[in-house]
């Protein structure tokens, strides 16, 4: 095979991929998924959750359901980052634990690629791991094909679950 055969096929596939990935920075996905991963401290007694979820998305669901402006890439909004992503973060996940909801209290975000992780903590003194429920809706006003994976680890042991919507909540028991 020459040059000239090998650049006829590689360049659509080269175009394809570039469309598909949006360059830097995605336009489209072909699938709408967030991840959360809340693992349970039990030298300092609290939860460390960090959930992943695509930028696009993310910025698309604060954008209608704050009604302004949302923008991870733009260094001035990072305070008003900051406040939408408490407010959305703690009002569509939460972990419950003996009757007591664990209240979350944001730590942070950063950009990966395509996607936000955003930091939480919750207080666990009084955390039973043979009680455990976790609700989750994050993105849910926007897709109908929304997936929310959880990771639970416990002592080193990991338990992983999933919920698809409309779905909210999962158990735990270790």
């Amino acid at each position: 095979m020459g040059w000239s055969s090998y650049k006829k096929n590689w360049a659509p596939a080269l175009l394809v991929f570039l469309l598909l990935t949006g360059f830097s920075r995605p336009v489209w996905h072909p699938f709408h998924v967030s991840a959360s991963e809340i693992e349970y401290n039990g030298k300092t007694k609290r939860l460390e959750i960090s959930t992943r979820i695509f930028t696009d998305d993310f910025e698309s669901v604060l954008t209608r359901a704050y009604k302004t402006r949302a923008d991870f890439s733009d260094k001035a909004l990072k305070p008003q980052m900051n406040e939408l992503v408490t407010r959305y973060i703690t009002t569509h996940l939460s972990i419950r634990s003996n009757g007591q909801i664990r209240r979350l209290k944001f730590f942070g975000w950063e950009i990966d690629h395509e996607a936000v992780y955003v930091y939480t903590t919750a207080d666990a003194a009084s955390f039973n791991p043979r009680n455990i429920t976790v609700e989750n809706t994050i993105l849910y006003e926007l897709f109908e094909d929304q997936m929310n994976i959880v990771h639970f680890i416990v002592n080193g042991t990991r338990k992983s679950s999933k919920l698809t919507y409309p779905e909210r909540k999962l158990q735990f028991v270790f």
